[in-house]
This record gives structure tokens, sequence and C-alpha cells, in this order.
């Protein structure tokens, strides 16, 4: 059984970003949810004396591809717990000159390209449309935005991330013609997430973290070895940055009402829910 009012901060990021200096209270709790394991444990730890749950997103063994994450389980857990608040930290490659590697983007839009992957709560006999034209919680974004910068990370804020499916890196074609549309990072793993998220009613921010610049830059070709090296530079920046922004996330109200999203956005009167659809999605849309 889930333990409720755990706590109201989620962070999920790669392995070892939960290995902060000054988080106490370390324990793990095991989550078993109606969509099946997520991705690990739990990870529980208190931060400046704030609880905070870390979610390594492809589990600690990296065992899990892109599209093999159990996004929907992974949300479920992070609700069943408490939390209302996920700070989501990714590698990503640039597709700008100026967004290099080890900066990080807080994008304010992102595209889909993924392929197949389960992006939604709903289905089974319950029908709903959550609005997602403004996907993240902008006074979220901001606080992060202006903790790096006070911490003196190259930050860039806005920009569309593109979500393509992996596991593969991009052709130079992919990359030349992802430029043209003027997307900004491309990545394999936050639309899903972003999409659930705003369905489970959080407060959710993406930091993508530059690892690349992906496969349109003639001096540099990407690869696993170099996205592998520059992560170890970015994680000690994202680690900081957690260390600022948890215990100012309390403090701060959300003027983009996150948590009420989901108010009014089902099509399928509850008298004709299946009950069993109804049980898995109680958490979600009580």
């Amino acid at each position: 059984m889930a333990e409720k009012n755990l706590a109201e901060i989620g962070v999920i990021g790669g392995t070892g970003l939960y290995a902060i200096e000054g988080l106490s209270d370390i324990r793990e709790v095991e989550i078993d949810t109606p969509f099946g394991k997520p991705s690990d444990n739990l990870i529980y730890g208190k931060l400046s004396g704030i609880p905070v749950v870390f979610l390594p997103r492809h589990g600690r063994k990296h065992a899990f591809l892109p599209g093999e994450i159990n996004q929907r389980a992974n949300m479920w857990a992070l609700k069943s717990v408490g939390v209302k608040t996920v700070i989501s930290a990714s590698a990503v490659g640039s597709l700008k000159e100026e967004i290099a590697p080890t900066h990080f983007c807080i994008p304010d839009q992102f595209v889909d390209e993924t392929k197949g992957r389960v992006s939604t709560f709903f289905g089974d006999g319950i029908v709903g449309h959550v609005p997602m034209a403004h996907p993240f919680c902008t006074e979220l974004q901001k606080m992060i935005y202006d903790e790096a910068v006070k911490l003196g990370i190259t930050v860039h804020m806005g920009g569309t991330y593109c979500c393509m499916e992996g596991p593969q890196f991009s052709t130079r074609a992919e990359s030349e013609m992802h430029r043209k549309l003027g997307y900004s990072v491309i990545g394999m793993t936050m639309a899903t997430e972003a999409k659930l998220a705003r369905e489970a009613g959080f407060h959710y921010a993406p930091v993508s973290m530059i690892t690349d610049y992906d496969a349109w830059k003639d001096e540099e070709e990407v690869s696993q070895e170099l996205v592998s090296e520059r992560m170890k530079t970015n994680i000690l920046h994202m680690r900081a940055l957690l260390i600022k922004i948890i215990p100012l996330i309390a403090k701060t109200s959300c003027r983009d009402a996150c948590d009420k999203m989901t108010k009014g956005c089902m099509l399928t009167h509850k008298e004709n829910f299946p009950q069993e659809t109804y049980d898995r999605l109680r958490l979600i849309i009580s």
C-alpha cells in the first residue's frame, strides 16, 4: 500500500540524481499500481527538512528504453504518496548553436513524435481530454530559472522540446529537419511524461540538460560515450539546483491551476463509468 502524504515534491531523473549532500532520512518505498510496477522504488528523503521523493526514470540499473518506461505507473506511484509538484530532469541534444552542451534549457512547449506509446490514463470506457496549450507550470519554471541563474548555471528560458521515439540518435537529415522547424532541444522521454502529469493534476516542469548538438553539427557526432561524460557535469549542476529550489517550492503558489486541469475534462458521465476502469482511475480523477 502507498504511504499517503509521504511527500508533496517529486523529482524524476537519472540514476544518481538523488545522491545529494544533505539528503537525510533516506529510505525506499515500494509501490504497486493498477498499471504495473513503476521504473523503480521511490527514494524518500528530507532536504532542508522538506520531504521529497525521487524516481529514477529508467530504473537504477538503467534497464528501460525510453519507449519501455511505464509512465502511467510512475505518475500513479507519485500521486499515491501525495506528490503535487514534479520536477523532471532529462538529458537532451541541442538544435540551436547558442544552447550549448552543459547548459540547461527550460522549454515552454513540446512536440510529440513518439509512436505507439501509452500517453493517457483515459480509455477503456472513460473518455477525457485535458488542455495542453500551455503544458507546464509557469510559476515553477520561473523559480527554477531564477535559481539556476543565481547559481551561475547557463540556462535558457523557453523553447520547444522535440520528443523523438529513439532509442537511436537522430540521422543528420532528421536533425536538420528539426532545426528548420524551429525546435530548441530533442530528447526521448518528456512528452509522454508531461501528458500524464497534466492528467494527474501535477505542477510539472521539465529541466532539459544539454549533452550534445544532436547530429547537425559537423565537428561533433553524438555518441553514448559523449552523452555520459557531459552528464556528469549536468548532474552536479542539477543537484545544486534542487538544493535551492526544493525548500522554495512549498512557499510558491501556482497561478495556472495545474491541479484543476482535469475538472470538466471528461465526456463520459460518471454513471456510465465501467467499475474496473474507475477503480484504476479513482486516484487520478477523484
